[in-house]
């Protein structure tokens, strides 16, 4: 019966989290949109038996429903909860979203993605990166075309699709002209 009703945002948040890592901006901006929706669980009100575990205790449980609620204030709490209880972690998230995209995309590529996140690499990963991003390329490459193009219009095209995928321009040239990279 009570199916239909909404989580609270630590439920939810823990759902997401559950479901892969986020960054804490991305996690915020999620949440921040779901305590705006009119349909949201109503603060302070645990939904489940679950919820109820999860949500501390506080002296203002009966909120009026009209009452103004500052969302960000309490959504930037249960953040640093996650945080101090170890849920949420920028450094997973940099860590798994390098892992699951250093095969595909260039150093760019995953830069730009982490940026859209809120979050930066750190210079270790950044170096590893760099330092891979050469047999990254050919690898993909190789797996998508095998063969140097006979003509012109070919190593463009080949070109293309690696600066696509955020190779940077002199990568790009080696792996097509299929130079050994020293």
């Amino acid at each position: 019966m009570n199916a239909k009703r909404p989580l609270s945002l630590k439920v939810r948040a823990l759902q997401w989290l559950s479901q892969r890592e986020h960054s804490r901006s991305e996690l915020r901006q999620r949440l921040l949109r779901l305590a705006a929706a009119p349909h949201a669980a109503p603060r302070g009100h645990a939904v489940s038996e679950a919820d109820a575990e999860l949500e501390p205790a506080t002296d203002n449980q009966d909120l009026a429903a009209d009452e103004p609620v500052d969302h960000a204030a309490e959504v930037d709490a249960m953040l640093d909860w996650l945080q101090a209880h170890r849920y949420l972690s920028d450094a997973r998230f940099i860590e798994s979203r390098v892992q699951v995209r250093a095969q595909r995309f260039g150093n760019a590529r995953i830069e730009g993605e982490l940026r859209q996140h809120g979050v930066d690499l750190d210079a270790t990963t950044r170096q590893q990166l760099r330092d891979t991003e050469l047999d990254r390329a050919r690898a993909l490459w190789q797996r998508k075309y095998g063969t140097a193009a006979p003509d012109s219009a070919g190593r463009m095209k080949q070109m293309r699709f690696l600066a696509g995928r955020g190779f940077s321009s002199e990568v790009v040239r080696k792996v097509v002209k299929g130079d050994d990279g020293a």
